[in-house]
């Protein structure tokens, strides 16, 4: 860690969970870890086990269960509801469904603490949520309905009003569940730029390791026996995304950060060729069942870089072509074996 870097957020000793008159129900073990001005950590973990309620607890949603936790610098306990909205916003999964509410309005909400007892947006409470809007990519929708948005758009607009809160710490719980593949990764590259140009610190949980992995500056790892922390590559060279699955039949690629189904193995071939062609050739090689062989007698899969491509098989006693990947495969499967 940079010693320059100003830490936002501390957990020492932390225990999270639910209490009820006479009985507590704490999730994990004590957590003990920090995140810094500017950094961007996803939260993941089996479903279950504590992401949620982690993530309630930091923004004040939920008691603390026992051990301290601090905001830059200070008890969330020694803050008033005031002022800990002006140092940690939160979106939640819930869908905002209001009648006759803009994108104007929703975002406005975000300048709750400091319009004062009436509520009144000022000159400078427009100018913030206004910039807000744009730097979310909704200029052209702030006078559009919520309910008339995308889902994504409707997103958009939910990070616009904890921008327009300015606050420190955003907490945000699946801010890319259930959107298309194009809004994620939208909603990923303007929470990255939160983080790097504005130095905001965001906590997001997400289920989708290979975001996590490709965007985050931390990963925090829940499971059973606590919490794991380090940057992606640390944990994939621990070993520790083993952990997400309970099954035997999952395992973590070390190689290229994704899961796939264990499979028996049908035997080794080579892949002649260069470039992304001759990666997703090996992709779906061994997505049928094949491990790769960088030497010996294997069968030959030569990549031919035409257009359009082609695959060519060859062994000692045959040579067969193909126009697509899914025809090789479907042969393999059809046929067997290509040996």
């Amino acid at each position: 860690m940079d010693d320059k870097q100003q830490i936002i957020l501390s957990l020492a000793g932390l225990e999270i969970g639910y209490a009820t008159s006479g009985s507590k129900r704490i999730l994990l073990p004590p957590l003990n870890e920090t995140a810094c001005e500017g950094e961007l950590i996803a939260v993941i973990g089996r479903n279950g086990v504590g992401k949620s309620t982690l993530l309630r607890t930091i923004a004040g949603l939920q008691p603390v269960i026992s051990g301290q936790l601090l905001i830059d610098g200070r008890k969330i306990s020694d803050y008033s509801r005031v002022q800990l909205s002006e140092k940690v916003g939160y979106i939640s999964t819930e869908i905002v469904k209001v009648s006759n509410m803009t994108v104007y309005d929703l975002v406005s909400q975000g300048r709750f603490p400091y319009t004062g007892w009436f509520g009144r947006i000022g000159k400078k409470d427009d100018h913030v949520i206004l910039e807000s809007v744009g730097k979310t990519g909704l200029k052209d929708l702030v006078h559009r309905p919520v309910n008339q948005l995308s889902d994504g758009e409707r997103q958009r607009a939910m990070i616009a009003m904890v921008l327009a809160q300015d606050a420190k710490l955003m907490i945000m719980d699946e801010p890319t569940a259930f959107l298309d593949i194009s809004a994620k990764f939208d909603i990923l590259h303007i929470m990255h730029d939160l983080a790097a140009e504005r130095g905001k610190t965001i906590l997001f949980s997400t289920h989708d390791l290979g975001m996590a992995v490709s965007r985050a500056d931390k990963i925090w790892l829940l499971c059973d026996e606590g919490m794991q922390t380090g940057s992606p590559e640390d944990l994939v060279l621990d070993g520790a995304f083993e952990s997400l699955f309970n099954s035997s039949e999952v395992k973590f690629n070390i190689e290229d950060g994704t899961f796939r189904l264990s499979s028996k193995e049908k035997g080794a071939v080579k892949i002649a060729g260069t470039g992304h062609e001759k990666f997703w050739t090996e992709k779906a090689l061994i997505r049928a069942g094949f491990r790769i062989a960088r030497s010996g007698d294997a069968p030959v899969i030569e990549v031919i870089s035409s257009t359009p491509l082609k695959w060519n098989i060859k062994t000692i006693s045959f040579s067969k072509q193909f126009g697509s990947l899914y025809d090789l495969i479907h042969w393999i499967k059809t046929t067997g074996s290509i040996c």
